[in-house]
């Protein structure tokens, strides 16, 4: 049983947009984020999925395509338009592969996977940066999802792994960059959350040693409140990088 201590938002934080909202990581965070009284828009492909996230919460439905920047920034203008402004942004869209050797793979399925993985978090943060940089008072927060793959790969997950690189580089990137218009940019690093696509871990994915084997889960709510946490710090400080994984799992030492 999950005991949710509930954070507000505090500095005046109050807006976050969400992509990849419509399951897994992205629905669980914003539900939290509705519940602790923020305004949220909820962006994915499907506007169905979005609006069974969003409930009955009056929760914004951007349906639009992260790799389209036509789409976002119509999507990120309904969002102005409706608050004023663009608190925050968590970055979670991302698709993954079923493992296998990288020579297996097919070309259109790593294409695929780089363009919504990497293309996609870019073309959103590029939006929320823009708005962040303009708004009055000036600044915002981005969230990026990353992984544990970021430090450490899963057996057959190139694709996968490189994408997850990408966000560590593009995250210390608007760190940087994002300084001079008081914009703070950190990262979660998510292991074993149980969401759909982890399901398969709790009947056996393949190990470095070519065993098959159960691996721990956690609930995803924990997530959900990481994230809820590092978005609701003052701009003033920033997690710069937090990994959140189920104690258990083959992560240090794996392989």
């Amino acid at each position: 049983m999950i005991c949710r201590v509930i954070i507000t938002k505090g500095n005046n934080m109050s807006s976050i947009i969400i992509t990849g909202a419509g399951s897994g990581v992205g629905r669980a965070t914003a539900q939290a984020f509705i519940a602790a009284g923020w305004d949220v828009g909820l962006v994915g492909r499907r506007k169905d999925p979005l609006q069974e996230t969003a409930g009955e919460s009056g929760a914004l439905v951007l349906a639009c395509d992260v790799t389209n920047e036509a789409e976002v920034d119509a999507a990120y203008g309904k969002a102005v338009s409706t608050w004023g402004r663009v608190d925050a942004l968590f970055n979670n869209a991302g698709v993954s592969l079923k493992g296998a050797p990288i020579d297996e793979l097919a070309v259109d399925d790593i294409r695929n996977l780089l363009e919504v993985n990497v293309m996609g978090a870019f073309i959103a943060a590029r939006a929320a940066f823009g708005i962040m940089r303009k708004q009055d008072p000036q600044g915002g927060r981005i969230i990026n999802n990353g992984s544990v793959s970021a430090y450490v790969p899963r057996w057959g997950s190139a694709p996968y792994t490189a994408s997850k690189h990408a966000i560590t580089g593009l995250t210390r990137t608007l760190s940087l960059d994002g300084r001079a218009f008081n914009i703070a940019c950190g990262q979660i690093d998510i292991g074993n959350a149980l969401t759909d696509m982890a399901v398969a871990m709790t009947k056996g994915v393949p190990q470095a040693d070519g065993s098959m084997a159960v691996e721990p889960v956690m609930d995803v709510a924990h997530v959900a409140d990481s994230v809820l946490h590092m978005a609701s710090l003052p701009l003033g400080a920033n997690v710069q990088f937090m990994t959140v994984m189920a104690s258990a799992m083959p992560f240090i030492g794996r392989g």
